[in-house]
């Protein structure tokens, strides 16, 4: 009994179901390889997706798959994207440096609450950790705040929740770099 009264007290948070309008395994602020991420949205062939970001036209779904710390022998200088939190709601992202805002991908990122579109974020610090491939956290379902800039789009998205405290300092580079 002192045990678990010892480890409940140090409970930091407790996962929550999303609500997408179907039926989706992942909870928010848990953390999940892109494999995992990928095939609980259905897309059973998680091998096939190279970039960090996906759409699901069947799920009406974006999966932003988020790299902070960037390293350059990990990554060209076209995919060194400045993503970070703002503070605990809002997150600055680039899109693809090949996306203009005009064009049917920039479009739907501005009008995903128009056209019913969700926008779902995962971030993890860096591409390796002691164990390989380093997971993602699930930050939870992003809103389209403003836009500047043209590839790359420079984004501003609204978290429907906060990030909780134990993640904020490491995916905000203002205070962390």
């Amino acid at each position: 009994m002192e045990l678990l009264r010892f480890n409940y007290d140090r409970i930091d948070f407790l996962d929550q179901k999303i609500d997408l309008g179907f039926d989706c395994p992942l909870d928010l602020h848990c953390t999940y390889s892109r494999d995992q991420i990928l095939v609980a949205m259905d897309f059973m062939k998680p091998s096939t997706v190279r970039e960090g970001v996906k759409y699901l036209p069947d799920k009406k779904t974006d999966i932003f798959f988020v790299t902070l710390n960037k390293s350059d022998k990990d990554y060209s200088p076209t995919t060194m994207y400045h993503d970070y939190s703002i503070n605990e709601r809002l997150f600055h992202w680039q899109s693809q440096s090949t996306t203009p805002e005009e064009s049917p991908t920039g479009q739907r990122y501005i009008q995903h609450k128009e056209k019913g579109t969700y926008i779902l974020l995962f971030v993890r610090e860096s591409k390796k950790d002691v164990a390989g491939a380093a997971p993602y956290t699930f930050l939870g379902l992003a809103d389209y705040v403003k836009h500047d800039g043209s590839r790359p789009m420079n984004i501003i998205w609204r978290l429907e929740k906060p990030i909780p405290a134990k993640y904020l300092k490491k995916t905000n580079k203002l205070v962390v770099g």
